[in-house]
């Protein structure tokens, strides 16, 4: 008998693939990933990775999830590699019975009659019938891409419409019972879950419809209904989105954690494409550990109300037994009244960029949680808070971790307790600097490095013509770089100093050399490792994610076609250079 696939699915979730691997492969941190020296041949410089939920190397090309590791580490089969990760997990591997192999076929027979019930809801919201819901759906500044994208649709307004709709299909009334479609009612009578509401598909992290929730037109109550919990789907595990934010946090996004269906589908059509969503409920311990698998570093954004102000602390709650070193959160907090989708509807994605920007560690938002606006004046009070701060940053098993919040804690603490007034700082974001003057700062460090170790231009020429950078100086010294390149001169700094002198780039050199500023790795002086690191670092601030994990991946795919050494160490570059931008190390100082 064939495993479940909600079992597999549920067992990959409870096996963490850096601790699995780390028990035999000594792992450092490299941006959301992990590194080491590949365990299946021998290699002196690591080119083996750990992802969320599979391994790669890219010097042998060994590949797979948490059962492919053991089975290749350990020698044994698929069925031994289950069982053993099984125990490790706390879960019974499923005995195959009858009952066993029937509750199999009805759960793939599930999934087959909500992907129907998708396709018929999708329909309908494009008929005739649907076009007030298709007209408020772009009311609200859907495209019809994004509708297209969530699978959005319409429940017709008469009971009983799903079924009829559906039999041709081959579905029965049990199955759609069995799906959450449709439920029982008062003496025995079946009805429609869902009528008269746009309906919004939930999918599990790989992309399968398991439920829907449904919003209804104008303002009747409840404004949503989520379906019930069946054998593919429960409240507690799943997050609305999570597979498409997967993929955007995988090309460079980040993990935000909004509260409805609605804020999640504008923050992707935005750009903010880690956007996901608890459904109708807290966020849970299980979602947590779902979040804390696809990033160590979710953000977690509730609306700006009393509501929200709750959410966020029950969740810090939650969190600080279950923190360790390498996962965490940081909270965004909206003004007043205000959602993401409000915001950006507002502001732009700009706008919530910089809430995004000024997102507070979980340490500081802590503090605020429970000290509230205003510190205790009588010293009773002021020592039951610190009883309460202390007792906080004690709930996380991790000691030295639990040591670093304590601290934090307190010194706020005390910080604040010597200011007149005894108030907490209110909670303004910080200041943003000016992007603008941060890309072309980078630029002109980067430039002084090609323009000071010409020997890396040959390495770098493809790269460097890939940037989108700043009108001005910046692009006049990129150009005439590059053109120096395909006139094929000796690689001596002092001739393409003089060249670029008499090319018309005069003045635009001399803004990308002068004195001040300058690190080491853009001057004379550096060796060239220390100038090729730091040109690919800051390569790394100026591609951005998104292009960058691209070019990654396609350098990849001309490594494994050509398994040449140029595309390889291109490859090995790109890889670090991800890696660097996603960890934020060696960021240049943004005031230049």
């Amino acid at each position: 008998m064939a495993l479940p696939p909600i079992f597999l699915d549920e067992l990959r979730t409870r096996t963490p693939m850096a601790s699995l691997v780390g028990r035999r492969v000594r792992l450092s941190k490299s941006g959301r990933n992990w590194k080491g020296l590949c365990p299946f041949h021998n290699e002196k410089s690591p080119s083996f990775y750990v992802y969320e939920d599979s391994f790669h190397c890219f010097g042998c090309g060994a590949h797979g999830d948490a059962f492919a590791f053991v089975m290749r580490a350990e020698g044994g089969g698929f069925m031994e590699a289950v069982e053993r990760l099984a125990g490790e997990a706390g879960l019974d591997v499923p005995k195959p019975t009858p009952e066993a192999a029937a509750r199999d076929r009805r759960a793939r027979d599930l999934h087959g009659v909500l992907q129907v019930a998708e396709a018929a809801y999708t329909r309908r919201l494009h008929s005739p019938e649907g076009a007030e819901a298709l007209a408020y759906l772009r009311g609200r500044g859907l495209t019809d891409e994004t509708i297209s994208k969530f699978g959005l649709g319409w429940a017709a307004s008469g009971r009983g419409v799903l079924a009829a709709e559906l039999r041709p299909e081959g579905i029965e009334q049990d199955q759609l019972i069995e799906a959450g479609l449709m439920q029982l009612r008062d003496e025995g009578r079946v009805g429609d879950l869902f009528f008269g509401r746009v309906m919004f598909p939930i999918r599990d992290r790989r992309g399968r419809s398991v439920s829907f929730g449904g919003r209804i037109l104008g303002d009747g109550q409840p404004k949503y209904v989520n379906g019930p919990e069946t054998a593919l789907f429960s409240k507690r595990r799943n997050l609305y989105g999570l597979d498409l934010a997967r993929e955007g946090v995988f090309r460079g996004a980040n993990l935000i954690v909004a509260e409805g269906y609605m804020d999640v589908i504008a923050l992707h059509q935005a750009g903010f494409n880690g956007a996901v969503a608890p459904l109708g409920t807290a966020l849970t311990e299980e979602q947590l550990q779902a979040l804390w698998q696809v990033s160590p570093e979710p953000v977690l954004c509730f609306d700006g109300d009393a509501a929200g102000a709750r959410a966020a602390a029950r969740a810090a709650e939650l969190a600080l037994p279950l923190l360790a070193p390498e996962r965490t959160l940081r909270f965004v907090t909206l003004p007043a009244g205000e959602d993401p989708d409000t915001v950006i509807r507002a502001k732009g994605p700009r706008g919530f960029q910089t809430m995004l920007d000024a997102a507070q560690p979980l340490s500081e938002a802590l503090f605020s949680l429970i000290a509230g606006s205003k510190l205790p004046e009588t010293p009773e009070a002021r020592a039951a808070l610190r009883n309460r701060l202390a007792a906080a940053a004690q709930t996380i098993p991790d000691k030295s971790l639990a040591a670093e919040f304590r601290r934090s804690l307190l010194e706020r603490f005390f910080a604040l307790s010597k200011r007149p007034g005894l108030r907490a700082p209110p909670r303004h974001p910080r200041p943003v600097p000016d992007p603008d003057g941060i890309m072309a700062e980078r630029a002109r460090i980067l430039l002084a490095i090609c323009i000071h170790h010409p020997e890396l231009l040959r390495d770098v020429e493809e790269p460097l013509a890939l940037l989108d950078l700043p009108a001005g100086p910046p692009q006049q010294v990129r150009d005439a770089l590059l053109a120096w390149i395909q006139e094929g001169p000796h690689l001596d700094s002092g001739e393409l100093i003089a060249h670029l002198a008499t090319s018309g780039a005069a003045s635009a050199t001399q803004w990308v050399l002068r004195a001040s500023g300058l690190p080491m790795e853009a001057r004379p002086g550096a060796q060239p490792k220390e100038a090729l690191d730091a040109f690919w670092q800051i390569f790394g601030f100026l591609r951005g994610e998104t292009e960058l994990a691209e070019d990654a991946r396609a350098a990849h795919t001309a490594f494994v076609a050509t398994n040449d050494l140029a595309a390889q160490t291109r490859l090995i570059r790109l890889t670090e250079a991800l890696d660097a931008l996603r960890r934020g190390e060696a960021e240049l100082d943004e005031n230049g």
